[in-house]
């Protein structure tokens, strides 16, 4: 037998639609999230409103601490900012004009310009330690390892020599030591330019090139570390004679 259920009469409003009494209604669109700001707060505020945001990055934008950051369109003098700056040249330290100064003082070994070594540089030595590879690679010999271990030792050598000679008038540093032994070089980086249009079978001819250039190296070297330095002068010949056991042993890279 079926059981029958009392359903409870629905009443209609005068509209004609369904009464919405339990049914959660639709919210109207809100405008978007702001957190409230602080009065006392000095950091600004960022507005999540994307159509807000687009309008304020066309002005000038706010700093972190209330000032104001102009866009790039607004400095109009940007590029007087980098004509201020200083060549990249100095900057390093390389000054091309010493540096034909002091290998041009090089080229005459009875007046040597002592005054434009005054200021003792790695610059100029480099570039001829390089130029000194380069014409050895040209002969075949591959030696940059040995050419700069032989600098390196020879300015230790030198600074070492003077110094236990001039005792405490001594005041011959190793950077000068350095520079004047990379400079004096010139005469070997000729010598072995000058080697590579001689043939090898010709030894005598290329032993005495070698003992022209040594000599001139010698003299170079001599006299600019005995003007430049303090007590020098009343041993001049262990100088010299040091400065010969250096070029020497440079020489003998070419010839050989």
């Amino acid at each position: 037998m079926a059981k029958d259920f009392t359903v409870p009469p629905v009443v209609f409003p005068s509209g004609g639609t369904p009464a919405t009494g339990n049914v959660q209604q639709r919210r109207a669109p809100t405008a978007p999230f702001q957190p409230p700001r602080p009065s006392s707060s000095a950091i600004p505020f960022m507005s999540f409103d994307i159509g807000s945001a687009a309008v304020a990055s066309s002005a000038a934008s706010v700093g972190p601490f209330g000032g104001t950051i102009a866009s790039s369109s607004s400095f109009g003098g940007g590029a007087a900012s980098f004509e201020d700056e200083e060549p990249l040249l100095d900057e390093l330290g390389i000054h091309p004009d010493q540096i034909w100064k002091k290998t041009r003082s090089i080229l005459n070994p009875f007046r040597i310009n002592q005054s434009v070594h005054m200021d003792s540089d790695l610059s100029g030595p480099i570039f001829l330690y390089l130029a000194f590879c380069l014409f050895q690679l040209l002969a075949g010999k591959i030696q940059f390892g040995v050419i700069l271990g032989w600098i390196v030792v020879s300015s230790i050598f030198l600074y070492v020599v003077f110094n236990m000679l001039a005792g405490r008038n001594g005041n011959l540093n190793l950077h000068t030591c350095t520079s004047l032994v990379g400079y004096c070089l010139l005469p070997v980086v000729i010598l072995s330019a000058v080697s590579l249009f001689v043939p090898q079978g010709a030894g005598p001819v290329r032993f005495v090139l070698a003992a022209v250039f040594v000599l001139w190296s010698t003299r170079a070297c001599s006299n600019l570390v005995v003007s430049l330095a303090d007590g020098g002068d009343e041993h001049r010949g262990l100088i010299a004679y040091a400065c010969f056991l250096i070029y020497t042993l440079f020489s003998l890279l070419v010839i050989f």
